[in-house]
């Protein structure tokens, strides 16, 4: 694919109070917001030459700034998938290098002025510049590329910590990209320090080219703090490596890369630690873990924002009203979350008002928290607080556009909350279950118009997790489905239509996952092994971890499901049930409880963790082949998608299809390849 050049376009600007005009350079792909700036070698040539320009021009100051919403978001990555040998990866390198050091060693100051998203390739160009504006409407910051199987290439290893010091500098090029990728939010770049100024978008440029005349003119002092290179550095990043091999076991190569140029980077921004930085960009980038992280990146940056099956958005119905059928925690949280999207009125239920008045009681506190910790404003959170309310009388539904259920998991209570509001509501209205496993067609047989229930399944925490599986039962028809993808839309989820199948996507394959897991316990294999028999992969957590997130309760009932719709693949573990009936946590202080293994009833047939990971594999694979099969969902991609964003299945092991793949397991298992 050919690159799509990124221009850098000089001009030069009259400032008021310095007797210079300034050199303006902006980042420029010549395409709206949806399609933002990144570099290529042109691109990257281009900037070389309006900085070369902008010197000749002797301004006061030489300022770097992105089209509208857009700063830069790093290397053109449909190129970096192109590149068949190391020495391209090189020279690409270089290029990088050399043209943003003209910024970092310039006579004249430099400046950015980030105006919107600005992430690998493209926070570094601003890093390299000797001082930052930031405006608060930037919609993400981020040192990405150890999610994707890569270093930052072009400085962040080396520039960033002499900047910000060691240990936020871990936290933005190891620790976020390896926690599903998180992003910086404005407020958090600032008060690291990775910009000098916060200033509003209203008036962005304006108010930057004053702070920057004022940096020049000396009316404006920047104070740094001092960053720290003491033996503090060297521990940090020794206790960052334990860290990071304790949850992946070595299986992130990119990650200990990273590791090692920070530790380079204590002696400031040198000839070696630049050196380093290239030869392990070039090393990392001919990797199979890079063709992964790609796939990986492709699928949460393009087919999340393109659902496949998801009907025509002009058959969507308006929502200006919602109903959320309980109170408790999912349901509270369903609120917060439709009040602060959808900014329309939420009303609660539930069967007295001590539980209404919990829920809502929720809402407020999480809202008064967004405020005390400066993520939310006093108006807006006044605002919010006015939107949500709650009532025991489910007449309050009368009006309302959609009404969800967040009920306790069982059919028969499910179908008795809609026979009886479909009562109350309105003929059109959309009426969505969030049920983990149970049939969104039999939920809704006896309605007299099953046409408008759909499936929502949200993930938790509900306002953290970006997957929403949106289910479509045999009678649901294309305004409805229509409708909740763009409610799904203005959630700022991440949608994938699902086939009404039990239990869906990731938990029927989660589920399938974690019995082969207790199948080997139950066999005799001790806990221990068993829990870390999938190390080798370098999933986010061990299975034991997840069962107690998810809660043995919970993953008993939707195994107990799976079991009854297919009980020749799914198990109903006796020690599991044991374990969600005892009520103990699977966990103390991160370790396996003795008296959880205390309660395990056990067979003399123990498994190694070698063959547990087999067996586990296979199952996987033989699972995700049925359910292509079977028509769950439209391709293998979108199964990759709902375990990455729905599991946090890594970006390293690209996936878990063609991870199947390249393992071999899935010939060997189903006869064929997924992909």
């Amino acid at each position: 694919m050919s690159e799509i050049v990124t221009h850098a376009k000089l001009r030069l600007v009259a400032v008021p109070g310095l007797d210079r005009p300034a050199a303006l350079i902006t980042l420029d792909n010549g395409l709206d917001h949806t399609k933002p700036n990144t570099f290529g070698p042109s691109g990257l040539t281009s900037l070389s030459q309006a900085i070369d320009e902008a010197h000749a021009a002797q301004p006061s100051f030489i300022a770097v700034t992105g089209k509208p919403y857009i700063f830069c978001v790093g290397a053109d990555l449909t190129g970096f998938s192109a590149m068949t040998s190391r020495e391209q990866v090189v020279e690409i390198g270089r290029l990088g290098h050399a043209t943003f050091a003209k910024l970092r060693e310039s006579s004249v100051p430099t400046f950015a002025f980030v105006n919107g998203a600005a992430m690998g390739g493209g926070l570094e160009v601003a890093l390299h510049c000797h001082y930052r504006t930031l405006s608060t409407g930037a919609a993400a910051l981020a040192l990405p590329e150890v999610s994707l199987g890569l270093i930052p290439g072009w400085g962040g290893s080396q520039v960033l910590p002499n900047l910000i010091g060691i240990v936020p500098a871990a936290q933005v090029v190891v620790q976020n990209p390896l926690m599903m990728n998180k992003m910086l939010k404005p407020k958090q770049a600032y008060e690291m320090g990775i910009a000098d100024a916060l200033l509003e978008p209203a008036d962005f440029l304006e108010r930057s080219l004053e702070w920057a005349a004022g940096v020049v003119g000396g009316t404006v002092t920047v104070n740094r703090a001092e960053v720290d290179r003491s033996e503090m550095w060297d521990a940090v990043v020794g206790f960052a490596r334990g860290e990071l091999d304790k949850r992946l076991h070595g299986a992130v190569p990119a990650a200990s890369k990273a590791l090692d140029l920070l530790l380079l980077a204590k002696d400031g921004v040198t000839a070696e630690g630049i050196e380093s930085e290239i030869q392990a960009l070039a090393d990392l980038a001919v990797t199979p873990e890079l063709r992964s992280g790609l796939y990986a990146f492709d699928l949460v940056q393009r087919r999340a924002k393109r659902p496949a099956g998801a009907p025509d958005k002009a058959l969507a119905r308006k929502i200006t009203k919602v109903g959320v059928v309980g109170a408790g925690l999912m349901a509270s949280q369903l609120a917060l979350l439709f009040a602060k999207r959808l900014e329309v009125p939420v009303v609660m239920t539930d069967l007295d008002q001590a539980r209404v008045d919990k829920g809502v009681g929720y809402v407020h506190a999480e809202i008064d928290k967004a405020v005390s910790k400066g993520r939310m404003s006093v108006g807006t959170a006044a605002k919010l607080r006015g939107l949500v309310s709650g009532s025991v009388d489910k007449s309050v539904f009368a009006d309302a556009d959609l009404v969800i259920e967040a009920v306790f998991e069982e059919l028969s209570v499910k179908k008795a909350v809609w026979a009886e509001l479909e009562q109350i509501v309105k003929p059109e209205t959309v009426l969505a279950t969030n049920t983990s496993s149970l049939s969104v067609t039999a939920m809704a047989a006896d309605l007299a118009h099953p046409e408008r229930v759909v499936g929502f399944h949200f993930f938790n925490p509900v306002a953290m997790m970006p997957l929403l599986e949106i289910v479509r039962g045999e009678a649901t028809d294309d305004a409805t489905l229509a409708t909740a993808f763009a409610v799904g839309r203005q959630l700022k989820k991440s949608c994938v239509l699902v086939k009404d199948a039990p239990a869906f996507v990731v938990n029927r394959i989660l589920t399938r996952f974690l019995g082969e897991i207790w199948n080997a316990v139950d066999a005799g294999t001790p806990l221990k092994t068993a829990d870390r028999a999938l190390d080798p992969l370098g999933l986010p957590m061990r299975p034991m971890a997840l069962l107690s997130l998810v809660g043995p309760a919970v993953a008993a009932h939707v195994g107990g499901t799976l079991h009854e719709a297919f009980p020749d693949r799914f198990s109903a573990s006796p020690n599991l049930v044991a374990i969600a009936k005892s009520g103990l946590p699977l966990l103390v202080d991160e370790r396996l409880n003795p008296e959880v293994e205390a309660l395990l009833v056990q067979g003399d047939a123990p498994l190694t963790g070698e063959q547990v990971r087999e067996k586990a594999l296979a199952a996987l694979a033989q699972e995700i082949r049925l359910m292509l099969d079977e028509g769950v969902v439209a391709e293998a991609a979108d199964i990759d998608l709902c375990m990455i964003l729905g599991a946090g299945w890594p970006f390293h092991l690209g996936g878990i299809t063609p991870y199947l793949d390249r393992a071999g397991v899935s010939e060997s298992v189903t006869g064929r390849r997924f992909a």
